[in-house]
């Protein structure tokens, strides 16, 4: 059975790298492919329009690939063709991506872990303050609002509060040790009591709701197992939490009790805290949040409680609901969870994807225009254009050194203010690309995962 046979159109700049690309992906992904390098330099700069009356197709193609940065209706090039017409990725070194070499093994975003996303302080907060918070965890994935309230006083308001929360639709948990608080909360409509011990645990038939059982004192299980037993009796809906120390004071020995608790109690429902190690570490939250959850995944945690008010952990609500689908997929596919969730890699990228130096050196011979190209690699910053290839690692050296080469160069025109902004934001995107192991491509943004803001083409119009 024959081959699909893929024609794929470029701009000559991009010729040489196009053809090593696809002479190893060919092979691997299973079709025969042409390269039609039409009369332009940079293959960004075409339109359908443009490439309509110029495309030359094999009869054999039976669909036409054009570079992602070609916008537009496609319409022009499949009427002039007949052949299917779709656009590639803006950058070439993104088609192995783009062709799915490594396909997930099934369905992705499915997920069996409860998001609590907490807000502290409620006692503090206007009722407006509150619904908005709320609002903004929902967004980011929180299936509960959890009421965080303050030791030693009585929230007047919670009753209020927590009908509110509901009337937008909202589940709600509430986080006191305070009866008087719980039960007006519980009233009004809550529907889970953080926390539960020895200390209140003769209360909680009368509440009617779900509860988290806690152990009686930190580092310990004490008292544990008689909670969960009386509210068993007394037919009260439990989750455990064991309780996630931070590091220094007992973490590894806090995830020990959480296996014993599994093991003591193979069906109960557990919670854990997250918010205790990212909360309480100085460390980028993400990661933290991905370990804790795949640790939840399989042991059968299927709630876990967050909160994000250190800066550092500012996003864990969004980090959380996109880790709980990246370890439900590892876990229930059995499957590395790699090459599968990139919004969450975030300060560096998975492949740089830095253009080989025979590649650069190829570029700068082929280039006959005078606009500058700005590319990351090796270390170093480039600087291309015809006649032109500055190298260096330093930014400010490297543009004093472009300034003075343009002030002999009548053709290429001098640098005036604009260009030059446009040229140092660029340059610093560039550093920071080189600084951090990310991918750096003029007039795009830096990929931040999860974070990224998309830029407006500034050069390329």
């Amino acid at each position: 059975m024959a081959q699909e046979h893929i024609h794929f159109v470029t701009g000559r700049l991009a010729e040489h790298s196009l053809r090593r690309v696809l002479g190893d992906l060919a092979p691997v992904v299973g079709f025969d492919y042409s390269v039609d390098v039409l009369g332009i330099s940079v293959a960004a700069l075409m339109t359908p329009q443009w490439i309509a009356p110029r495309i030359s197709v094999p009869s054999a193609a039976s669909r036409i690939i054009v570079p992602g940065y070609c916008q537009g209706d496609l319409a022009p090039v499949r009427a002039a063709t007949g052949v299917l017409v779709e656009r590639g990725p803006r950058d070439l070194r993104h088609l192995p991506e783009y062709f799915d070499q490594a396909p997930l093994a099934g369905p992705y975003g499915g997920h069996e872990i409860e998001i609590l996303a907490e807000i502290n302080h409620c006692p503090r907060r206007t009722l407006a303050e509150i619904l908005a918070e709320a609002d903004h965890l929902s967004a980011d994935g929180a299936d509960w609002i959890d009421l965080g309230c303050e030791p030693g006083t009585t929230w007047s308001e919670v009753s209020q509060t927590v009908r509110a929360l509901r009337d937008r639709g909202y589940r709600i948990s509430i986080d006191s040790m305070n009866g008087r608080e719980i039960d007006a909360a519980v009233r009004a409509g809550a529907e889970l009591v953080l926390s539960v011990n020895h200390t209140n645990r003769h209360a909680a038939a009368d509440w009617g709701t779900e509860v988290v059982a806690i152990p009686d004192q930190p580092g310990a299980l004490t008292g544990l197992d008689e909670t969960v037993q009386m509210l068993a009796e007394a037919g009260v809906p439990v989750r455990i939490d064991p309780i996630l120390e931070p590091i220094g004071f007992g973490f590894a020995a806090s995830l020990a009790r959480f296996l014993e608790v599994r093991r003591n109690h193979p069906d109960v429902p557990m919670l854990m805290g997250v918010g205790n190690l990212t909360e309480l570490t100085d460390v980028d939250s993400c990661g933290v949040n991905v370990l804790l959850l795949g640790f939840c995944q399989e042991l059968g945690v299927r709630s876990v409680l967050t909160t994000q008010v250190i800066n550092w952990a500012r996003t864990s609500v969004r980090e959380c609901a996109l880790a709980r689908q990246l370890v439900y997929h590892a876990v229930r596919h059995r499957t590395l969870p790699k090459h599968v969730e990139p919004r969450l890699v975030m300060l560096r990228d998975g492949d740089p994807a830095e253009l080989r130096p025979d590649e650069l050196e190829h570029l700068s011979r082929a280039i006959r225009d005078h606009n500058l190209r700005i590319f990351a690699a090796g270390g170093d910053l480039h600087v291309l254009a015809a006649d032109l290839h500055l190298r260096d690692s330093d930014p400010f050296r490297l543009f004093d050194r472009l300034l003075a080469i343009r002030a002999t160069q009548r053709a290429a025109g001098r640098i005036d203010a604009a260009h030059a902004f446009y040229l140092g934001y660029e340059l610093s995107k560039a550093v920071t690309a080189l600084q951090l192991g990310k991918r750096y491509e003029q007039d795009a943004a830096l990929d931040w995962g999860m974070l990224t803001v998309a830029e407006h083409y500034h050069r390329i119009k």
